[in-house]
């Protein structure tokens, strides 16, 4: 007799493949697999998946759809906050992987069963994620992490499903590539050592480019720091990410390695292909610059930065993140306006910039060049009143 029903956390890949016929033989329960759609997935990754999972004995493999979850909750805020860990990252995954326990959380707990389960490591970021979400959702439930549990390497698992019937592609075995709708990470060999340039072959492996792609011209519409259209075509923001994405990879956008602090202390790399969110955040920044005053984009930065953090290191579930939501929302009432990117082959930039609340105002004057609302003796009278501080500090100096 089984210790009851086991909710697995499932992706399709390696270690949530692995996991099933383990936590069955090991542990002694019936295993059921949640497959949460946070985006990235093709229709054949779900049909692979899908596959994989019957074959290992699962009956009724479920997949719930959790793109609107994750662009509501997390990514819409990201982008607000122009979130870019270490001033490169767009934090691809993070707010996936939270969603994904979250919901297989609430999923166990309606369906009464005995304990959930995830398929992380015990080096990386997602084992805290999935730890917090669970603890926090389902506290009643025995939670597994197999793989965690018994330091087990990518090719012990491949070995060990091997002998259950199922061959894992060498790729597989290699890299660890995890998808989600604010970008994909990809970690292997030569993300292990920093002195090791990542080839384009690594990027691949997130999406193939096409370096025949003609250069093009894009426009974003914001209505209030939401895209809403794509070149003039109104669509949900989960849907147009999803396009950008596909649309960046062929140009091989949105590349990059970030090396930063885990959430367990030790220094991370991981090389990641995001080109919806590097471009958004992009035209999203230069649209705030143009109707947000200076002081509303700095306390907006500084909130956004901790913002980040506390996601990045799975602590979502703090009040302190719904007080820093607020304030994010409300810097977004004006936020609201078209910009256009200039996209080559590896490369894009930000190009023209419109909008009703522009503080760009004519009536102000042309920067460097002419001025109406003040005069020439008004310009020297303020250049002398502020630099009086300095004036004091430096001839306080001298008597030291």
């Amino acid at each position: 007799m089984s210790n009851g029903t086991c909710i697995l956390a499932y992706s399709g890949g390696l270690d949530t493949s692995f996991c099933i016929p383990f936590i069955r033989e090991k542990y002694d329960y019936d295993v059921e697999t949640v497959m949460i759609d946070t985006g990235g997935f093709s229709a054949e990754d779900f049909k692979r998946a899908d596959e994989r999972a019957r074959k290992l004995g699962v009956k009724n493999p479920v997949v719930l759809d959790g793109k609107a979850e994750v662009f509501n909750r997390f990514v819409k805020f990201m982008l607000f906050g122009n979130v870019m860990r270490g001033g490169v990252y767009p934090l691809c995954v993070a707010a996936e992987r939270v969603v994904q326990a979250a919901m297989v959380a609430e999923y166990a707990v309606k369906h009464e069963a005995a304990a959930v389960a995830h398929g992380s490591t015990g080096a990386g970021n997602d084992q805290v994620r999935f730890d917090v979400a669970m603890n926090v959702l389902a506290p009643g439930l025995k939670m597994l992490a197999p793989v965690r549990e018994h330091s087990l390497t990518r090719l012990q698992e491949t070995e060990y499903l091997a002998k259950h019937g199922m061959e894992i592609p060498a790729k597989t075995t290699q890299y660890s590539i995890n998808a989600g709708m604010w970008g994909t990470t990809v970690g292997g060999k030569e993300t292990h050592d920093s002195a090791t340039t990542v080839p384009d072959e690594v990027f691949e492996l997130a999406g193939e480019s096409y370096p025949a792609a003609k250069p093009r011209t894009l426009k974003l519409t914001f209505d209030k720091g939401v895209p809403v259209a794509l070149d003039g075509k109104a669509c949900a923001a989960p849907d147009l990410i999803e396009e950008l994405n596909t649309l960046g990879m062929t140009y091989a956008l949105g590349r990059g390695v970030h090396l930063g602090d885990t959430i367990v202390g030790i220094k991370g790399r991981v090389a990641f292909v995001a080109p919806a969110a590097l471009m958004l955040i992009a035209a999203h920044r230069e649209l705030e610059k143009l109707v947000l005053t200076k002081w509303q984009r700095f306390w907006k930065d500084h909130v956004a930065d901790f913002y980040g953090t506390m996601l990045h290191e799975g602590q979502p579930f703090d009040p302190a993140l719904r007080d820093i939501e607020a304030m994010l929302t409300h810097s977004q009432q004006r936020v609201s306006g078209e910009v256009s990117i200039d996209v080559r082959y590896g490369h894009f930039r930000v190009g023209g910039i419109t909008s009703p609340h522009s503080l760009m105002s004519a009536a102000a004057g042309k920067y460097g060049e002419e001025f109406s609302l003040w005069s020439g003796a008004d310009a020297a009278g303020f250049g002398k009143i502020l630099s009086i501080p300095s004036r004091l500090a430096a001839q306080a100096g001298k008597g030291s």
